[in-house]
């Protein structure tokens, strides 16, 4: 009996040794996408939208105020120089006008008769018939009669200078970028009425942020891409940054001044993108995902991938400013290394990986296959 029991406990022991001797998984490389970090030692890229304007824009407006009797011209048509474009209501000022006009020879009038006053009595005082005085009150009439006659003029040109306001012409040469009212509208003077594109230079408006405004300046050189033209860089330059920036949006209008060469390629209020290198130092930058936070008193890291055999090393790096997409990576990377740009909490030290592009490519030759037992 006691035999049965011990060949019983040996069987049940060589059954645990068995069961214990599990072979091991192997473990197969996972692929995780990749991309190099951006931008270029000594300077980052950054794109900012914007949209195509006239170096010129003039916002007409009527000199007078009055009842909008029609317009000539509308919304995108060219107009050359002088070329009328909007009429008001002129009624009124002609009546004013007239009005002035009789005032005027009124004036005139009273002005001759007072010249003619003042020659009989300085005939009659050079022969001592009237008094020093009343020559003297003579002249000081004469003196009054053409002041109110010179007022008369001043106000007659007036009333047909308003006459001519009422009629509003293009000041330059260029095309209509829009229209502020309509026919039969009351306008009030000063009032836009059309803005006017002049013909000439172009440029790309854009607003610069005011975490980075120090890293623009006036002539800096850009890129311009059109958005109907993807691919295809124009050059410019900064010409002028605002020196305040907008109270709402806290950033920094500017305009970008477009090369002569590039003025034939652009047309007013196309979208376009213009790109500016900017900042100091190593300006490489990654995507926000691909950084991983560091342990405790630690720096953050990103996972690397080593060509030789194709597995991750964690690579402590130190960042700039976080943008709203990627992070500048001051020290710690170089442009031709192959950084992991997603899934970097799902990793681990040592991982052997494929490296794949956006279009799931392999961008790296297959490793030589790892030693057993590794």
């Amino acid at each position: 009996m006691t035999n049965v029991r011990w060949i019983g406990c040996g069987l049940l022991l060589a059954l645990l040794a068995a069961c214990g001797k599990t072979e091991t998984a192997p473990a197969y490389a996972v692929p995780v996408f990749v991309e190099h970090p951006a931008g270029g030692i000594g300077k980052s890229v950054t794109a900012y939208p914007g949209e195509v304007r006239a170096r010129e824009e003039a916002a007409l407006s009527f000199r007078v105020g009055g009842k909008l009797l029609r317009r000539e011209v509308d919304a995108g048509q060219r107009v050359s120089k002088g070329q009328l474009l909007a009429v008001l209501d002129a009624a009124d000022f002609e009546l004013q006008a007239r009005a002035a006009q009789a005032q005027y020879a009124a004036a005139e009038a009273d002005l001759v008769r007072a010249r003619d006053e003042h020659k009989r009595y300085a005939a009659l005082a050079a022969q001592q018939l009237v008094s020093r005085s009343a020559l003297d009150a003579q002249t000081a009439a004469l003196k009054a009669a053409q002041g109110q006659a010179d007022a008369a003029r001043a106000t007659l040109d007036v009333n047909r200078n308003q006459a001519d306001y009422a009629q509003l012409h293009a000041p330059e040469a260029g095309m209509i970028a829009s229209r502020e009212a309509e026919a039969g509208q009351v306008v009030a003077a000063g009032q836009t009425i059309y803005t006017l594109a002049a013909d000439g230079a172009r440029e790309v408006a854009i607003a610069l942020p005011e975490s980075d405004i120090r890293d623009f300046s006036v002539g800096q050189a850009v890129e311009v891409e059109l958005w109907n033209q993807a691919g295809k860089h124009l050059p410019g330059s900064i010409r002028e940054i605002a020196a305040a920036a907008d109270p709402q949006t806290r950033t920094y209008a500017a305009r970008i001044s477009l090369a002569p060469e590039a003025l034939n390629e652009v047309e007013l209020g196309q979208s376009a993108r213009v790109f500016i290198s900017h900042g100091k130092g190593n300006a490489l930058s990654v995507p926000l995902a691909a950084v991983q936070p560091g342990k405790q008193g630690q720096q953050a890291s990103v996972w690397v991938v080593n060509p030789a055999n194709g597995t991750l090393q964690a690579r402590a790096v130190t960042l700039g400013t976080y943008g709203a997409e990627t992070v500048p990576v001051l020290q710690g990377l170089k442009g031709d290394e192959w950084v992991v740009a997603a899934g970097g909490h799902l990793l681990r030290e040592g991982q052997q990986v494929t490296a794949v592009d956006r279009a799931n490519r392999p961008v790296l030759a297959p490793a030589s296959a790892a030693k057993k037992g590794e």
